[in-house]
């Protein structure tokens, strides 16, 4: 019987706070990291709100620190989702205790950091300068930051870990693929240990009027904690949001092995194509509901034994009603009885970094016997109100199988399966 894959840290950088616990907390109190942006001015922009992530001098519970991740010498060298990355690898590696020395231990150590965008920022800013100072005056490391590869890449380097690095980069369902795929190289033997998850960072003026052009964005502008409102009939689009996830995963065998502690199970994994549309699912949800019932294979489990799901669900029209038609496919009679929500709610859409972060909210969940809210839920449309959306408040309850949605542009799916670890 082959040992099952384990999670042995984890770490987060999110629009609530960077740490696990601290973000959790937050979570299930019903708190939101939506807000007004301001980092840069948006009076002449339709967007004004967003997730950031918030600064150690504006939070000094949970902030980032980023003169603790790295020198302000190197952060000028590198794109705002790789110092998100290196901050929440401290986090998961810290806690995992993984940080091998030895040859063998680096070559067994996977790398495979997902994003949607990369370093988008950075490419907008070079731009500016090429245009408004001449190429004269482009950093030599505009190139080397905005590289999609390269918060898996400053990983690898920082760390040593010599074994496979990757980088999906497959719209909002990357977090969680890049999960899959560290799955997969602990199965067939290429990697001990993955460090694996998703990281972004381009809440840009370019990306949020490229985003509103395609009307999946909320104009909210007075009342940002509202404006993300999954399955609520008055949703009107979703709020970007950024971060990173990551998580160690190893197998049972080598983390006890090596005297590791595991927090929770990582079970199964599905994906799939759409082979529909560029942005929009179909409204059938067959393609999503394919990679349910993969990730339900390899967890050896039938729909019925899921206990909650942390839905991919971004506050947008259609992508909600595909994600319930999906599940409606899957679990058939039994989805009323299984609570759905929507964490996004809360943190806006990490696009990239969504599948990492969300992952491990599924596996706190499992952890906890906690289910986080979905916000701003007051009526959801017509055909989904027989559905429980855990509306406004966390509920206690008993979680031994959570699934987590990732759907993405180009109609990719993918579906991760995270159990409690007894």
């Amino acid at each position: 019987m082959k040992s099952p894959i384990v999670i042995t840290g984890m770490g987060m950088v999110s629009p609530l706070g960077c740490g696990v616990k601290a973000v959790w907390e937050r979570l299930v109190s019903g708190r939101s990291g939506i807000g007004l942006i301001s980092r840069f001015d948006t009076s002449a922009l339709p967007i004004k709100i967003a997730g950031l992530v918030p600064e150690i001098a504006d939070d000094d519970e949970a902030g980032l620190d980023l003169d603790q991740v790295v020198s302000p010498k190197e952060r000028r060298k590198q794109d705002l989702f790789s110092l998100y990355a290196l901050a929440a690898a401290e986090q998961a590696l810290s806690q995992a205790n993984w940080f091998p020395e030895d040859p063998q231990g680096q070559r067994a150590t996977a790398t495979i950091i997902a994003t949607g965008i990369g370093g988008f920022p950075t490419i907008t800013q070079a731009q500016n300068t090429l245009t408004q100072q001449g190429h004269r005056r482009l950093s030599p490391f505009t190139v080397p930051a905005f590289l999609a590869n390269m918060a898996a890449s400053q990983l690898s380097i920082r760390y040593g870990f010599r074994g496979p690095l990757g980088c999906p980069v497959t719209a909002c369902a990357a977090g969680l693929q890049a999960i899959g795929d560290g799955m997969r190289m602990i199965r067939s033997g290429e990697a001990d240990v993955a460090l694996v998850g998703g990281a972004e960072a381009c809440v840009d003026p370019l990306s949020l009027a490229g985003f509103h052009a395609l009307k999946a964005l909320s104009t909210e502008q007075q009342a940002p904690a509202s404006a993300s409102r999954p399955f609520d009939q008055s949703r009107n689009g979703f709020v970007m949001g950024e971060g990173a996830g990551l998580m160690v995963i190893e197998t049972l065998e080598h983390a006890l092995k090596r005297g590791a502690t595991p927090l929770a199970i990582v079970r199964g994994y599905g994906t799939s194509a759409d082979a529909y549309h560029i942005t929009a699912g179909p409204e059938d949800g067959a393609g999503a509901a394919d990679a349910i019932h993969t990730a339900l294979r390899m967890a050896e489990l039938e729909p019925r034994d899921i206990s909650y799901i942390n839905a991919h669900a971004t506050s947008t029209p259609v992508g909600d009603r595909a994600e319930v038609a999906s599940l409606r496919r899957v679990f058939g009679d039994d989805l009323p009885n299984i609570p759905i929500s929507s964490t996004k709610s809360a943190t806006g859409h990490l696009l990239g970094a969504a599948g990492g972060v969300e992952s491990l909210f599924s596996a706190m969940a499992t952890m906890t016997n906690r289910l986080p809210p979905t916000l701003n839920m007051d009526s959801a449309d017509a055909d989904m109100q027989d559905l429980d959306f855990v509306p406004g408040v966390a509920r206690e309850q008993a979680t031994q199988h959570v699934l987590c949605n990732g759907f993405g542009f180009g109609g990719v799916n993918a579906a991760l399966i995270v159990s409690r670890f007894e």
